[in-house]
C-alpha cells in the first residue's frame, strides 16, 4: 500500500561523496555516514505513511464502527488522499461517500470513489471554499445513527476554508499573508483563522451533530495540540475572538487587516457573534480522535534503524523549536559534546524532531532546515566521523525544491574551495544555493506524509 514510489534517493547525488572523496580527500568514513543517513531518514519517513497508519488504527476500532449507520468521509491536508486509500482499505463498501481537499497535484492519487478537490496552501483558494461547501454538507447530512470519519492532516488550515457570510475569500486570504509575513506561530496563526471561518475552531463537529465523528489525525505541529492542528474543526477551542484580535495587535498587523474582516472580529469581540464551542459543548460528548502518526512516529522508526545498522541510539528531543540558526548551534554542539564523551568513538545516532523557524525573506533560497543544516555547518569544520542531516518530512522545505540538507566535517572546507562564503550565505538567507553547489541537498520530491521536520546526528 505504500504511496512512496516517487520517494527517490534522499540524497540528490546519485552517487554521494564517492567523487568528493577522491577529488578532496574527504574519510572513506563519510560515505557510510551518509549511506547510513539516508537509510535512517527513508525508514523515517515510511514509517509516517498515512495510508497504512490509517488503515491499522481503524482496523483496530472495527467492532466500534457499526454496520447500523452510515458512514460518511471528510478528509483535508496533505496526507488526506493517502489516509482515504487506507480508510478504503480498511473499511471498503461501508463508506458510503468521501470529500477530500487536498493541495494542488495530489487529487490523483484519491481512490476512486471519492470527490477530491485541490485547493490552495498555504494560501486558501476558491477551490478551498468549494471543497469546504461540499464537506459542510455532507456533516450536514449525517444523522444520528452515523459516522462522519474526519481525517486530518497538515496544510488543512488553508485547504479547509469556509468564510462566514459577507466576508470576501480575498479578506481572509490578506490576514493570512499578513500572518505569514509577520512571523507569528502556528499556534498563533491559527488561533486567527478560527474566528474567520464556520467549521475551525470546533465548529465542523458542531454541523456534523449529532452524527458520531472520529478524527484521524497526522499531526505536524509539536505537541500535538489538537485545536491547532489544522485549525481544529473537530476539536474544543481554547481561545476566542479577543485572543484573534490580540495575536494580529501584538504584531503589528491589526491596522491593515481588511475591513470586513477586522469588522467580524469586532463583532465577535463584542459578543454579537457566537465564539467557537467549549470543551462543554454536547457535540463534543460524541467526538473521538486519534493521533495515528507525529513527529514521534518518525523519530523512533529512525532510531530502529540506526540499531539495526549498529549505531548506540537515542531521541533526545521531539519537540524541536525556536530560529533554525540557534537550533543548527545547540544540535552541532551536542555532537561535538558526544565527541568529547565518548573517546572510544562507538558508532551513535541522536535524532531529533519539530519545527524550527526562518523569516518568510530566508525560505526564499533555503528552507529552516537548510539554515539549520548549514549554521550547524560552522561548529563542525574539520571533524572527523560526524553527520548532521535535517529534513522536512513532507519533502518541500520552504519554498524550495529540496526537504533539506545534509552537513559533514568537511563541509566547510569544500565549501571554501569551491568559493562560497558560507557566513555571508546565513546572513544573506541563502543556505540553498551553498548546498546546490555542494552537491548536499536532501531531494525526495513530496511525500505524501507531514509530520514536521527530523534530524539525523551520526558519530561513527
Amino acid at each position: 500500500m505504500s504511496i512512496y514510489t516517487a520517494l527517490r534517493r534522499i540524497l540528490v547525488s546519485q552517487d554521494p561523496v564517492v567523487g568528493m572523496a577522491r577529488e578532496s580527500g574527504a574519510p572513506s568514513s563519510e560515505f557510510d555516514l551518509r549511506r547510513d543517513a539516508e537509510s535512517i531518514l527513508k525508514e523515517a519517513v515510511t514509517a509516517a505513511e498515512p495510508e497504512q497508519l490509517t488503515c491499522d488504527a481503524l482496523r483496530a476500532r472495527g467492532n466500534a464502527i457499526s454496520d447500523e449507520g452510515r458512514v460518511w468521509l471528510a478528509g483535508f491536508g496533505r496526507a488526506a488522499a493517502a489516509m482515504a486509500g487506507g480508510a478504503r482499505h480498511a473499511l471498503g463498501y461501508r463508506i458510503n461517500r468521501g470529500v477530500l481537499v487536498v493541495p494542488a497535484g495530489y487529487e490523483s492519487e484519491a481512490p476512486a470513489g471519492f470527490d477530491a478537490f485541490s485547493g490552495g496552501h498555504p494560501i486558501p483558494d476558491q477551490a478551498s471554499v468549494a471543497g469546504s461547501r461540499a464537506i459542510r454538507q455532507l456533516a450536514q447530512e449525517a444523522g444520528e445513527q452515523d459516522l462522519l470519519i474526519c481525517l486530518i492532516s497538515g496544510g488543512g488550515s488553508s485547504l479547509l476554508t469556509l468564510p462566514p457570510d459577507g466576508m470576501p475569500l480575498e479578506d481572509v486570504q490578506e490576514v493570512t499573508r499578513l500572518l505569514i509575513d509577520s512571523g507569528a506561530g502556528i499556534e498563533e496563526m491559527n488561533c486567527v483563522r478560527k474566528h474567520l471561518d464556520l467549521l475551525k475552531g470546533g465548529r465542523l463537529a458542531q454541523v456534523a451533530a449529532p452524527a458520531r465523528v472520529l478524527a484521524l489525525v497526522m499531526s505536524e505541529v509539536v505537541g500535538d495540540p489538537l485545536d491547532v492542528i489544522a485549525s481544529g474543526p473537530v476539536a474544543p477551542d481554547p481561545t476566542s475572538f479577543s485572543d484573534a484580535v490580540s495575536v494580529l495587535r501584538r504584531h503589528g498587523i491589526w491596522k491593515h487587516v481588511p475591513l470586513a474582516a477586522r469588522g467580524y472580529l469586532d463583532r465577535g469581540v463584542c459578543r454579537e457573534i457566537g465564539d467557537s464551542p467549549s470543551r462543554v459543548e454536547p457535540c463534543f460528548e460524541r467526538t473521538d480522535t486519534v493521533v495515528v502518526g507525529n513527529a514521534h512516529t518518525a523519530a523512533r522508526a529512525a532510531c530502529l534503524e540506526a540499531e539495526r545498522l549498529g549505531y548506540e541510539s537515542q531521541v533526545l528531543t521531539t519537540t524541536l523549536t525556536g530560529e533554525a540558526h540557534q537550533a543548527g548551534r545547540f544540535l552541532a554542539e551536542t555532537l561535538k559534546a558526544l565527541i568529547d564523551s565518548n573517546p572510544t568513538r562507538r558508532r551513535t545516532c541522536i535524532v531529533t524532531a519539530g519545527e524550527t523557524t526562518v523569516s518568510a525573506n530566508g525560505e526564499a533560497h533555503g528552507g529552516r532546515n537548510q539554515v539549520l543544516a548549514l549554521s550547524a555547518a560552522q561548529q563542525l569544520a574539520d571533524l572527523e566521523g560526524v553527520l548532521l542531516s535535517s529534513m522536512a518530512t513532507d519533502g518541500t522545505d520552504g519554498s524550495t525544491d529540496a526537504a533539506g540538507a545534509v552537513v559533514t566535517g568537511t563541509t566547510l572546507r569544500r565549501a571554501k574551495q569551491a568559493g562560497i562564503d558560507v557566513r555571508a550565505a546565513l546572513e544573506g538567507h541563502a543556505a540553498y544555493p551553498v548546498f546546490q553547489k555542494l552537491g548536499d541537498l536532501i531531494v525526495s520530491g513530496p511525500t505524501g506524509t507531514n509530520v514536521a521536520d527530523i534530524q539525523v546526528l551520526l558519530l561513527h
